[in-house]
């Protein structure tokens, strides 16, 4: 009977859990499909409009939505990039040093930007930037600025995912493709990285959805260049329109699709491994 019980409490904690989250989801998309102006009650009085597709009509029809949406995926996808090819490289480099407390106190170092809070992270990016351009005499915030900030807050996510499966290779591997010929570059093109193409995968997934989600971070360094969220809180504040629910459910499906994509290609990749 106890064991009963606790079953049931814990299926209607993770019904309740499942409904904090996902039912404000829920209710955007639904507004966004809504035939009036308002945000306090849904209208489907459809007359003379498209019931599927109006406000997202609105949304592409506005110039400066557009533009910040170009400029959002745009600044997700280089540093994504970036933060991929550089946090990839310094795991590698992390596994083979040879001192753990080197390793370790070099780890501690890259996850401060992971742990810091966003304001900190940003206000402290905005003061270095600021001290950069007063020591050369010119230059101000704009896409540099924040690319590098995005870079630098990316990475550790990046570490973070490729280091557990770096260690689950064996060591081994690449020395037996050196042996058997092959060259540093070859071995790490041919060994390593179809091994940890997953960890790889899934870091950068994870690096774009948070360049794309950035907020606080983007609005310290952005200068000029304004980004989707930027953009969507400007917009929020003079009052919510469904045009906002529609930007924000086209992100949403777009980073669904992106994380099918990513769950389909590492499941290949890992059959074909097994295959192996």
């Amino acid at each position: 009977m106890k064991k009963s019980g606790i079953k049931k409490a814990g299926a209607v904690y993770t019904v309740l859990i499942f409904i904090v989250l996902y039912l404000p989801i829920l209710i955007m998309v639904l507004y966004s499909f809504t035939a009036g102006s308002s945000t306090a009650t849904f209208s489907a009085d459809y007359a003379g409009k498209n019931p599927f597709g109006y406000w997202y009509q609105e949304m592409f029809r506005n110039e400066k939505a557009m533009s910040a949406l170009t400029h959002s995926l745009t600044l997700a996808v280089l540093s994504s990039l970036c933060a991929t090819v550089i946090g990839t490289a310094a795991a590698i480099g992390l596994r083979r040093i040879s001192r753990k407390w080197v390793r370790n106190t070099i780890n501690t170092v890259t996850n401060i930007p992971m742990m810091n809070p966003d304001i900190a992270t940003g206000l402290s990016m905005m003061l270095l930037f600021a001290g950069v351009f007063a020591i050369i005499g010119s230059g101000s915030s704009g896409f540099v600025t924040i690319l590098i900030a995005h870079i630098t807050f990316n990475l550790p996510y990046v570490i973070l995912s490729v280091t557990p499966k770096l260690r689950q290779m064996d060591k081994n591997l690449p020395e037996a493709a050196l042996d058997l010929g092959c060259t540093p570059v070859q071995s790490f093109f041919k060994v390593e990285l179809p091994y940890i193409f997953p960890a790889v995968l899934s870091g950068a997934i994870t690096a774009f959805t948070l360049s794309l989600d950035d907020y606080v971070i983007s609005l310290f360094t952005a200068g000029t260049y304004e980004t989707l969220p930027v953009f969507i809180y400007s917009l929020a504040k003079k009052g919510v329109k469904p045009s906002i629910y529609a930007l924000s459910t086209f992100m949403l499906v777009c980073v669904l699709l992106l994380l099918v994509l990513s769950n389909v290609m590492q499941a290949r990749a890992e059959k074909r491994q097994n295959a192996h």
